[in-house]
């Protein structure tokens, strides 16, 4: 038996592996996290409890000739670097707390500096605040500081600190932070001075496809990267132009460039690191989310509204509920891209005594896939028509969501045959990485297609969005 390989994927709600071993893929196991809400906006998790989740399932999994770890991007934790203890919950990448900071820094002017060296907007959505949070408000941050105990870093470092004895992330984790440049691939002392995080507390960026040190197994980590660019490179798309979106808690839609993009543009797209493989020059890409996709599902299931779980996703028979008349715009956490408006706050609108429940699911599941389409739409107009659209995620296993979705975009879909894509960009970049030729195939998948939705549709959700905006303050 070989030794095979292991995916290890970090996500917002569970931690997952998979092992490629003797020509199978196989699941290791999942385990969910808690999700501590300490107020309204603010989202936490403990991190000991997902380290623990971590060294579950690689034991389960035993010793492997390679592993990659896949992370949440965006979520921060500060822990002290000689006992290894956070020294706060994990502030995960949802939390808003954060916004009054990123206001006070906007009035400053200093977005300026962000964009032209980051590529990113000022926004709670990065990192970089979160870890100055961190640092005034985790008990002791200030005095390990001062000792230079302190670690302030993406949920990878932390975890790879813990599970191999090396705090270091890779190009693109480090490209959400908004504090490394994005043409050097480095911590930048000028965007470091402007958010107040300590530059000698950040942990060592490398190549997504490198070296990351060894679990106490023996299995070296051979790569690490954001989740969703482990499902870009997983749908293969490596050609400039071809777009993938992940539909998870979020849904988040990546597409490869030739070079560096362009910041700062209307159309709400942020630059960012695709990859890195080491001995070779970085990938870029545009990268567009959605703030709540799965996680509105999780809400109505929560409300009592999704009966049957995700069977409940499909089934639906008769008129839209767009075309009822009946609009949901999952801005549950804010708008993302091309809005970037964090004080909107979802809404159902034109709801009647008649309403039921079916329809609330079936508006929820439209309005994610009109998201989606603004989405496509904005990185269209930027990059020119995709080759591929491929889509993964959870919410890709609703026939009825596909076929909508693909009615929203108005061009056919890829919907890869596993929801779960990231595990097969982490495989295939530990093989990257090791110099392995033997690819690891990827599960077929199905071609979607729909006749485009009328224009009125998408006026009409237009204008629910245009209702949304700024409603929270």
């Amino acid at each position: 038996m070989s030794r095979g390989i292991l995916a290890l994927d970090q996500g917002t709600t569970s931690s997952r592996a998979y092992l490629w071993r003797d020509g199978a893929l196989r699941l290791v196991g999942q385990h969910q996290h808690r999700q501590i809400r300490p107020a309204p906006g603010w989202v936490e998790h403990d991190a000991e409890e997902i380290l623990g989740h971590l060294r579950s399932l690689i034991e389960a999994a035993g010793p492997c000739a390679a592993a990659g770890l896949a992370n949440q991007g965006e979520t921060v934790v500060a822990w002290d670097a000689t006992t290894g203890r956070p020294l706060h919950n994990a502030i995960v990448w949802q939390d808003e707390r954060t916004a009054p900071q990123i206001e006070a820094m906007r009035a400053q002017g200093l977005e300026a500096l962000t964009l032209a060296r980051a590529g990113l907007p000022l926004d709670p959505y990065f990192a970089a605040a979160r870890m100055r949070w961190l640092l005034d408000h985790a008990e002791g941050a200030r005095d390990l500081h001062r000792q230079g105990r302190l670690r302030l870093g993406t949920s990878d470092s932390f975890f790879l600190a813990r599970l191999t004895g090396e705090a270091a992330t890779d190009i693109a984790t480090a490209s959400r932070t908004s504090l490394m440049d994005i043409r050097t691939g480095a911590w930048d002392a000028a965007l470091c001075a402007a958010f107040g995080v300590p530059m000698d507390t950040l942990p060592e960026i490398r190549p997504s496809a490198g070296d990351f040190g060894t679990l106490a197994n023996g299995t070296p980590v051979a790569a690490s990267l954001v989740d969703q660019q482990a499902a870009l490179y997983g749908h293969g798309c490596h050609r400039p132009g071809e777009l993938k979106i992940t539909f998870g808690t979020g849904a988040f839609a990546l597409g490869l460039t030739d070079g560096v993009p362009e910041a700062g543009q209307k159309d709400g797209l942020l630059p960012t690191l695709a990859w890195q493989v080491t001995g070779e020059a970085p990938r870029y890409a545009l990268d567009g989310g959605i703030l709540t996709a799965g996680a509105a599902v999780e809400w109505l299931s929560g409300l009592g509204l999704l009966d049957g779980g995700h069977a409940g996703l499909d089934g639906f028979d008769g008129p839209h509920a767009i075309e009822r008349g009946i609009a949901f715009v999952p801005a549950l956490a804010g708008l993302g891209c091309p809005h970037w408006d964090r004080a909107a706050r979802g809404c159902f609108l034109g709801l009647g005594l008649e309403t039921d429940k079916s329809q609330l699911r079936r508006a929820v599941l439209e309005g994610i896939a009109f998201r989606a389409g603004e989405l496509v739409r904005a990185f269209e107009a930027r990059l020119g028509p995709a080759p591929r659209i491929a889509i993964d995620g959870g919410l890709s296993r609703s026939a009825h969501f596909t076929r909508f979705l693909a009615a929203a975009i108005g061009r056919p879909i890829e919907v890869a045959g596993s929801a779960d894509m990231t595990a097969l960009g982490m495989l295939w970049l530990c093989q990257a990485a090791t110099g392995d030729a033997a690819k690891i195939p990827a599960p077929p998948g199905r071609v979607v297609e729909a006749a485009p939705l009328p224009r009125a549709l998408h006026d009409r959700f237009a204008e629910a969005v245009a209702l949304s905006r700024s409603w929270g303050g």
